[in-house]
């Protein structure tokens, strides 16, 4: 039986940890944060500090990005809309040696209603 894309964000849920928006918040200055929705989701709003390193890219350009480039041990927050994408893509961070990736539980949309 094929996958969807909702089996592959739960089985992502299982191997990764998820932050809440409000530990995030105390957290992030101690965290890089990487926001992995597409550019135009990312200029409407923002977290502090984020950068935009679309979902699609990630793996591509991580290791390429002077915030990221060599940091395999940092503390990285990862958000997106709702909370599927960070988690696809925290399980590849994990993969590519970024240990300390957690992905942000609810997405940018948690973010912003607190």
């Amino acid at each position: 039986m094929a996958l969807t894309a909702m089996d592959l964000v739960a089985n992502a849920k299982q191997t990764i940890t998820e932050i809440s928006v409000s530990d995030a918040k105390q957290a992030l200055s101690e965290h890089l944060v990487i926001d992995v929705r597409e550019p135009a989701e990312f200029a409407a709003g923002q977290m502090p500090s984020a950068v935009n390193i679309p979902r699609g890219l990630l793996e591509f350009q991580i290791g390429n990005h002077p915030s990221f480039a060599g940091q395999h041990a940092a503390k990285i927050i990862v958000c997106c809309q709702s909370g599927g994408r960070s988690a696809l893509a925290t399980e590849s961070l994990h993969k590519l040696g970024y240990t300390n990736a957690v992905s942000l539980a609810g997405g940018y949309k948690a973010w912003a209603e607190s």
